[in-house]
């Protein structure tokens, strides 16, 4: 059998403190409704990935609404995550060269064959995340257990082999769900097709409140100045995030605030082998300059410390030149912290009203709207306020359990 993730549960009822009350209500009606329903979502890493992020909070909450939720997590080689990491870019518009070739192909299929063997196959509900799984439904025994496959990347241009390829897969589920419409490939066929943007979870050890001195004091433990102004990027070590277009802001930011710290913050996931060649050019640029440091989940830095970056940070950059959405947006919003970042993909979802003049298309623009705020600090609250209210009313968890529960709703009443 394929490991499944031990989760305990998290009770929703926390997020009437937070939350709009007939929003929860809604959530808690649904699950009394589908009480006893058997759920389970599948994807290709327990940990370093948005998709891992997502479920790790995810699940407990479904528990506690009496949905029997489970995550499974797929095998593969490298050649497997190799092959499949391609997908992902191309997905996103990069060229595949490998798509063409048969042996790769079948590479892919046997593993998602081998896997859809190891699946524990006692389920109502399969929720497939992105490509690396795609092809575990065509796989499975017919039944009446419902698939869905959820893509987290933005999928508006994609490679058009690539696609060709995974849409006939993708075709066999009984619905797809993607971040916007924006993502959804118009030559997709499928029954039902659907919109639902990710949400982040406030209580878990990533966004939890922090004294701020707190923060300042483990930032200082790991060699910064709690002194100087700081700016932080989290993400995957990844070219789509363009950390050397973050850094390149920063030394141009630099020019004009002197003594600018930069952290960039990363993590490495087993089903992506591009990270570590990323993260060794990323640490290459770090040891030119004494005020940049790199940081991962391989070193100690784990939930906590990034959340006590953010907190810490004077400002959040996240340049993304394609994102399917973007949790640490959400996360740096949350905090009530400015936020500078690439006009991409789902991003924009977030950064609304004024803080959209913020989302930035040039490394030039990166740098002057992160001096201007760091330079005007009462601007920045304003922002943090506005930011938090966006994150409140739109990307917290119980708003994804009521959207997720009410698709599957719709199709189990078919």
């Amino acid at each position: 059998m394929l490991h499944k993730i031990s989760l305990g549960t998290c009770d929703i009822d926390k997020y009437r403190l937070i939350e709009a009350r007939g929003l929860i209500d809604e959530a808690v009606s649904l699950g009394k409704e589908l009480k006893g329903l058997r759920l389970c979502h599948i994807n290709s890493t327990p940990f370093g990935g948005g998709v891992a992020e997502l479920l790790v909070s995810y699940i407990p909450l479904l528990r506690s609404l009496g949905i029997k939720a489970d995550w499974q997590v797929i095998r593969g080689d490298r050649r497997f995550f190799t092959f499949t990491k391609g997908l992902h870019n191309a997905l996103q518009g990069a060229p595949f060269a490998e798509i063409e070739k048969i042996s790769t192909k079948r590479v892919y299929l046997a593993n998602n064959f081998a896997n859809a063997r190891e699946l524990d196959p006692n389920y109502d509900v399969f929720v497939v995340n992105d490509p690396q799984p795609a092809a575990l439904r065509h796989y499975s025994p017919d039944s009446n257990t419902k698939w869905i496959w959820r893509c987290h990347v933005d999928s508006s241009q994609p490679d058009a082999t690539v696609w060709d390829f995974l849409r006939p897969y993708v075709e066999e589920h009984d619905a797809a769900v993607f971040t916007t419409s924006e993502f959804v490939p118009q030559d997709l066929r499928l029954a039902k097709t659907t919109t639902m943007a990710p949400a982040i979870c406030a209580f878990s050890p990533k966004n939890m409140f922090i004294k701020k001195y707190v923060c300042r004091e483990l930032l200082e433990s790991l060699g910064l100045d709690r002194h100087r102004p700081l700016i932080t990027q989290v993400s995957r070590f990844d070219r789509w995030k363009d950390p050397f277009g973050t850094i390149a802001a920063y030394r141009l930011a630099k020019k004009e605030v002197p003594g600018l710290q930069l952290a960039m913050i990363g993590s490495f996931a087993q089903d992506d082998p591009e990270s570590w060649d990323m993260y060794a050019a990323i640490h290459t640029e770090a040891n030119k300059d004494d005020d940049m440091f790199v940081y991962s989940n391989l070193t100690g830095i784990g939930n906590m410390e990034v959340n006590a970056f953010q907190r810490a940070s004077d400002v959040v950059i996240q340049k993304s030149i394609r994102e399917g959405f973007g949790l640490v947006v959400a996360e740096a919003l949350w905090k009530e912290k400015p936020v500078v970042a690439g006009n991409a993909g789902g991003i924009p979802l977030q950064m609304t009203g004024e803080l959209s003049h913020y989302l930035v298309n040039s490394t030039e623009e990166c740098a002057e709207k992160t001096v201007y705020l760091l330079q005007n600090p009462a601007v920045c609250k304003k922002l943090g306020e506005e930011g938090k209210k966006i994150v409140t009313q739109n990307f917290l968890m119980p708003r994804l359990v009521r959207d997720e529960l009410a698709l599957i709703k719709s199709l189990i009443s078919k």
